[in-house]
């Protein structure tokens, strides 16, 4: 039992010598303390030599605008601020970084490291269930990870809690002798102490580290609001998942979109037919599985996103697997969540199991078992972009850079393949907007792909489902056509066109035409109105007045895209705009010093003003 970080720091240099590849787990199981520490000593003596292996190293957004720090500032310092910083991520971005001192990650948090040289010359990039060999061939000899305890004492048993991922995978590795590590543990009150796999006795440890000084809150980055076009995406999926399936879904707005259309299909089924009637008129949609789940889900998922709650408390999740309505390899989420986890019956929580992320993402290992318990399986996953022949690009640019990594996304497509009624779901938005600019996410052709075009299937966005599996090149041109935005379409097919790819008369139906925000936020206005497609179905770490203000931003960001525009956009304001003391207090612009507060103060009120106006035209 360690006294501090430096006594564990002392333990392991006298265990395992003076050249550490220390293995910290992704996201939010890392012992920062024990990390910062080990950083701190190899950062004052060159004699020894680190080497850091992990991936997600959890950091909160940077804000750009003035407006954005006054409003998510104070949110993030609550939500994000009491995890302590990690001094290798710090070193890292300064180009600071120690030369006996080395960091590699396969997988980033998405685009923070994308203009950082370093980290990127030392990504490696890998499937998920594959970094554990990567681990073993580099010689990891220690592991440094945050833990739940339960008990005191001799009898205190250890829970791997939020990461069983990769840990176990290599516990099991040690067991058989194929590498030797040191695990040292630092506990953590805030992580709940989750059955399964990663419940440990503490003979598994080498040392732990758990002290009152070397508590902190945990990482908990807030949700954002759901649109209209995430709960159009969310729609199309919903009508892909058979009753009595297997679900994997990953974190981000279409997750959770999902997740609540599944919910809203067994709770409010006639809203739901109707959503999906609405979004695509004059057309049958194929596959659709719309009635209300009598036998449930099971979820197989990499990543345990708190939206999985949302759908054991709907009574969607219930289908059991030796005993289990979940198996998952990690998690990370808002306060909320854990909370939940922590405070949860045991006998519930039991059927939440946390498990190693071969079990997760792949069949090998009973494979016979896995394969009857995976039924029905659909695979959700995110995507950047994708090809009018159905590549998927998804974790980084054309030019080389990385913006997050392949992950577990791999695996699952994988995965679809091998279970004979599994299919993979690629989620994309057809559009991005950037400085003003609307560009479309499906493309002719890209120079890079994470998912190669043999491996296509399902590809879905606000507009639809393109089903491209077993398909010839010129149907899935047809189908990506189909649910791509109206604006690029004629482009996309001129393109497809003169590369001889599809027939030179081919024309798009014209029920697939008017692919354009303004029809879907028509087609969707009836269930908004009814409230049956909430900004932030699992709940938000905003309180009412920063959601509110959260409206105003993106109202004034729309309007940023030229100065002329912006200025208007400010007069408003000046001269009237929303009324809502509570919202300017809160931004610090109650009494506004100076002409850029009254700026800062103007924007806001009309950005007020736009949204309550935006409210009233979708009030029931």
């Amino acid at each position: 039992m360690y006294r501090d970080a430096e006594d564990a720091v002392d333990d392991i240099i006298a265990r395992v010598g003076k050249t550490i590849v220390l293995g910290l787990p992704l996201g939010l199981g890392k012992a920062n303390h024990i990390a910062n520490a080990l950083f701190a000593r190899a950062a004052a003596d060159p004699t020894i030599n680190l080497q850091i292996f992990t991936a997600l190293t959890l950091e909160p957004p940077p804000l750009k605008s003035e407006l954005e720090k006054r409003l998510l500032g104070p949110v993030f310092e609550r939500t994000m601020g009491g995890s302590p910083p990690l001094a290798y991520a710090r070193a890292l971005r300064k180009h600071a970084l120690p030369k006996n001192i080395e960091v590699n990650e396969f997988f980033f948090q998405a685009g923070r490291w994308l203009n950082n040289k370093q980290a990127q010359q030392h990504y490696i990039s890998a499937n998920y269930t594959h970094a554990v060999r990567y681990l073993i061939q580099r010689g990891v000899n220690v592991v440094a990870q945050l833990v739940a305890r339960e008990g005191e004492g001799a009898g205190a048993r250890y829970s791997l809690s939020c990461n069983t991922d990769i840990t176990v995978d290599l516990l099991e590795a040690r067991e058989k002798g194929e590498v030797d590590f040191l695990l040292t543990g630092q506990v953590n009150d805030e992580l709940p102490f989750m059955p399964g796999a990663g419940d440990l006795a503490a003979a598994e440890f080498g040392g732990m580290l758990d002290t009152k000084e070397t508590q902190f809150t945990l990482f908990a980055p807030p949700k954002l609001p759901l649109t209209m076009a995430d709960y159009a995406l969310g729609l199309h999926i919903a009508r892909l998942v058979p009753d009595g399936g297997t679900l994997q879904i990953g974190i981000g707005q279409e997750g959770d979109a999902a997740a609540q259309a599944l919910i809203l299909r067994h709770t409010h089924n006639a809203a739901f037919c109707d959503g999906i009637a609405r979004l695509l008129p004059g057309i049958t949609a194929k596959p659709c599985h719309d009635t209300p789940f009598e036998t449930g889900l099971y979820a197989a998922t990499e990543m345990f996103v708190d939206a999985l709650l949302g759908l054991m408390d709907a009574g969607i999740l219930k289908r059991e697997v030796d005993g289990a309505v979940m198996h998952g390899a990690f998690f990370v989420g808002p306060r909320s969540f854990y909370r939940r986890l922590r405070e949860m019956d045991p006998a519930t929580r039991a059927k939440l199991q946390m498990s190693a992320v071969s079990f997760t993402n792949e069949l090998y290992g009973d494979v016979a078992a896995k394969r009857a318990a995976r039924v029905g399986a659909r695979f959700i996953n995110s995507a950047m972009m994708a090809t009018l022949l159905g590549a998927v690009v998804s974790d980084g640019l054309e030019d080389g850079r990385v913006v997050s990594g392949v992950g577990g996304q791999y695996n699952f497509v994988e995965q679809a393949f091998a279970l004979k009624d599994a299919r993979s779901v690629i989620m994309l938005k057809s559009t991005r907007a950037k400085d003003g600019k609307t560009s479309s996410n499906i493309r002719w052709s890209y120079g890079h792909e994470t998912i190669p075009r043999h491996l296509r299937d399902m590809v879905v966005s606000e507009y639809g489902v393109a089903d491209l599996r077993g398909k010839p090149d010129n149907e899935v041109i047809a189908a990506m056509l189909s649910i791509a935005d109206s604006r690029f379409q004629p482009e996309l097919l001129a393109t497809a066109k003169k590369a001889g790819k599809i027939a030179g008369d081919y024309e798009i139906p014209p029920e697939y035409r008017n692919n354009t925000p303004d029809r879907l936020a028509a087609a969707l206005a009836p269930l908004e109105q009814h409230g049956l497609l909430p900004r932030f179905p699992f709940g938000s770490d905003f309180d009412a007045v920063e959601q509110r203000l959260i409206d105003a931003l993106q109202a004034a960001q729309g309007a940023s895209t030229s100065p002329l525009k912006l200025a208007r956009f400010a007069l408003r304001g000046f001269f009237g705009g929303g009324d809502d003391e509570a919202a300017l207090a809160r931004m610090g612009l109650e009494r506004p010093r100076g002409l850029k507060e009254k700026f800062y103060r103007a924007l806001v009120r009309a950005g007020l003003e736009q949204s309550q106006h935006n409210q009233k035209g979708n009030a029931p």
